[in-house]
């Protein structure tokens, strides 16, 4: 079953975005017709989302770099990406900065595995992962903090449909184990 974005899968809030209605499940298939900007060894280009999965995939969803939680979070990613590659998956860090402050993050961090700019939100739209955030006393619509497993041809093999930002090491890894 091929996701995208339908009127059967959002709903539109009081606040005019987009709500997921309900998130893309293991087994179905993520539309992958969107292109991004990825950061890879300290450079950026554009890419379309399918070119991505050239074999299993993990994609960790966070919202900001240089914030305490997503900066937790992408240590978590850090802490297991030799054992991803080495397990054959590759690993993506998604969020909304832009491809610059991605270059940026990159060499503070030193990153060694992919990380995509999505400012438009495109990969959560087409995972049915759009929510409701509420940020000093401001409600606005934004991507979930959610982990994905995906196949090569943008299957879905697992989801984390809310990231443990204190021990993402440990979730990442309890996911792909479930494999």
């Amino acid at each position: 079953m091929l996701r995208r974005e339908t009127a059967a899968s959002v709903d539109v809030a009081a606040a005019g975005g987009l709500i997921a209605a309900a998130m893309i499940a293991p087994g179905e298939k993520l539309g992958t017709d969107f292109k991004l900007t990825v950061v890879r060894g300290g450079v950026a280009r554009e890419v379309g989302f399918a070119e991505l999965l050239t074999q299993r995939t993990v994609v960790s969803v966070y919202m900001k770099n240089n914030t305490p939680s997503c900066d937790r979070q992408n240590a978590g990613l850090a802490e297991v990406a030799p054992e991803l590659a080495r397990a054959g998956f590759a690993l993506v860090g998604l969020s909304r900065d832009t491809a610059g402050a991605q270059v940026r993050y990159a060499a503070k961090h030193k990153v060694a595995y992919v990380l995509a700019s999505d400012p438009e939100d495109r990969f959560s739209k087409a995972a049915g992962a759009m929510v409701e955030k509420s940020m000093y006393g401001r409600s606005f619509v934004g991507p979930a903090r959610a982990v994905y497993v995906l196949d090569g041809d943008g299957t879905v093999l697992a989801v984390a449909p809310k990231v443990d930002t204190a021990d993402h090491a440990a979730q990442v890894r309890a996911l792909v184990a479930g494999l």
